[in-house]
């Protein structure tokens, strides 16, 4: 009994990390941007690569408290219950897996950890400081959209719309 107790407990140890992304956006609250690769992001449980058949199941068919969810051609849709003026987050969805999860600063009240001052950022100035320098960017007087590459994500800062777009590389 005691030995299949320590190997239940080994299989845990072993296994537990690959249960949960090492960021999700609504639980964890992590803050520095070393630690963000969008291969380690999810959207309630749902991470990059995932087949649609889990993004269906955790978002659309999972009831998630004071959130919409439909599913329009190639994306799940999350809006807010309370004011559904636009999708606040979301999947898109590419030969049957998840090959983008965004969100925008309607979503930030949901967000946990550094994209939730990202979302709530007044400046590019304010993105970099939090994020670091970008590998490239273009910014014009519409707005910016900087590309981190190397993390597998991109934001799209127009004024008072901020989008973050995490895809596989």
């Amino acid at each position: 009994m005691m030995i299949s107790f320590l190997v239940l407990i080994f299989f845990l140890l072993q296994v537990g990390p690959l249960w949960a992304a090492r960021y999700e956006l609504t639980r964890n609250n992590i803050e520095d941007p070393n630690k963000i690769d969008a291969q380690e992001v999810s959207l309630y449980r749902v991470k990059l690569g995932d087949p649609e058949e889990k993004a269906i199941e955790y978002l659309v068919e999972d009831k998630i408290s004071g959130i919409r969810v439909e599913q329009e051609g190639t994306f799940i849709l999350l809006w807010n219950k309370g004011n559904p003026t636009g999708a606040m987050a979301g999947v898109g969805l590419m030969d049957g897996k998840v090959n983008l999860i965004f969100i925008n600063n309607r979503f930030a009240y949901k967000t946990r950890g550094l994209f939730r001052r990202v979302l709530n950022a007044k400046s590019t100035k304010e993105v970099r400081e939090l994020l670091g320098k970008e590998d490239y960017g273009d910014e014009n007087v519409m707005g910016a959209m900087l590309h981190y590459e190397t993390k597998g994500f991109v934001v799209n800062y127009l004024g008072r719309d901020i989008n973050v777009e995490f895809q596989l590389p």
